[in-house]
């Protein structure tokens, strides 16, 4: 399989990072854009240097490359995941501004009817934030919040995050076994 993974300056760029982690386990490759927000994002929260987080991708494209072979439609990949989704980035999406290659990938995502998952991260939501993942959700597009499941009874924070990376591969098929299931 062949993903892209785009990470975004909104909170939670953990998530971006263990997606790119797991699919590097599970064999699956991946096709990394960060935005200059997510570099900073990454930076505050998180004990991974960027280049470290670049280095686990098996390629990385810079977010205004809109001439990368991921910004066309001839590229075939088996969907695209946005994690952390910020709410600009779903804006840009759900109105077709692809003035940046992680929009522009989604956009082709779209056209081509390729798997799409937004983790969007924001609270509370505005008006505006639940039309845009309503009209991108009526399009096929995964809406899917890092919200935390608790019948895991997870322990660690990174359980929460393991938990939520399983059930976003589980979207596009990918099996891991951070994932656990209800009644295992």
């Amino acid at each position: 399989m062949k993903i892209i993974i785009a990470i975004t300056g909104a909170s939670g760029a953990i998530y971006g990072i263990r997606l790119l982690e797991e699919c590097s386990k599970n064999h699956v490759e991946t096709h990394l854009i960060l935005t200059k927000w997510a570099e900073t994002t990454i930076n505050e929260e998180t004990d991974y240097a960027v280049e470290r987080v670049k280095g686990l991708a098996d390629i990385y494209y810079k977010e205004d490359d809109l001439a990368a072979a991921i910004a066309s439609g001839s590229f075939k990949c088996d969907g695209m995941i946005v994690a952390p989704c910020s709410v600009k980035t779903l804006a840009g999406i759900a109105h077709g501004l692809a003035d940046n290659l992680v929009v522009r990938a989604a956009d082709v995502s779209l056209k081509e009817r390729r798997p799409l998952v937004l983790m969007v991260r924001e609270t509370p939501l505005n008006p505006i934030h639940l039309e845009n993942m309503l009209k991108l959700s009526n399009l096929g597009v995964v809406i899917m919040p890092p919200v935390p499941a608790f019948y895991t009874r997870p322990e660690t924070i990174d359980d929460i995050v393991s938990q939520t990376v399983g059930r976003a591969l589980d979207q596009l098929g990918i099996e891991t076994e951070s994932l656990k299931r209800w009644g295992d």
